[in-house]
């Protein structure tokens, strides 16, 4: 039970930690929560991670919270991912409330407006990274199949500007379908 006290607290820790020094949304997060279970603390697998993050895009919702469910739930069940809600929502809240109450302010400086517009790169930078180190790992399983569905869901979406909603309810269907078929095999 105290080991799982100790996991609870680091898992809250880290996720407030994460959430409150992440800007740009929830795939920078993501980025960062790999770094911290899987690189540093080795709490999950590389293709684990993978398959959590794809669980947190597939849900509706926003994908650091739903990053840090999946996340908390795996690593500590139903106790995990209310920490790691917990943990995650807290910075997030109190940034925005005291923004709002400042929004007028910050709408109209000069120099937040160009602090805003040099985070914007940072953030498309980290992004990039994210998609780098992903798309890596689905390039090197060497399994065609996900490399066809991973290029095909960027054509839908960069070149033909299909809405990103059909592209994960294809995806989904695409791999249960998959399964199915793998199952099948197996089995005979």
């Amino acid at each position: 039970m105290k080991n799982k006290k100790k996991v609870l607290f680091k898992l809250f820790v880290s996720t407030l930690y994460l959430s409150a020094f992440t800007f740009g949304g929830g795939y920078v997060i993501v980025t960062l929560m790999k770094k911290k279970f899987v690189d540093e603390y080795y709490w999950i697998e590389e293709d684990e991670m993978l398959d959590l993050v794809a669980i947190a895009q597939s849900a509706p919702g926003a994908i650091a919270v739903n990053g840090a469910i999946v996340v908390g739930y795996k690593l500590a069940g139903f106790a995990g991912a209310l920490v790691s809600i917990v943990g995650t929502v807290i910075p997030p809240f109190l940034i925005i409330s005291l923004i709002s109450l400042f929004y007028n302010a910050f709408r109209e400086n000069f120099l937040i407006a160009q602090i805003l517009e040099g985070m914007q790169a940072g953030v498309a930078a980290v992004i990039a990274a994210v998609v780098y180190e992903m798309g890596e790992g689905i390039v090197q399983s060497r399994n065609t199949g996900s490399v066809i569905i991973m290029a095909g869901a960027f054509l839908a979406a960069c070149v033909f500007g299909v809405n990103v909603v059909y592209i994960v309810i294809a995806c989904l269907l695409i791999g249960v379908i998959r399964t199915l078929i793998g199952e099948r095999r197996r089995k005979a």
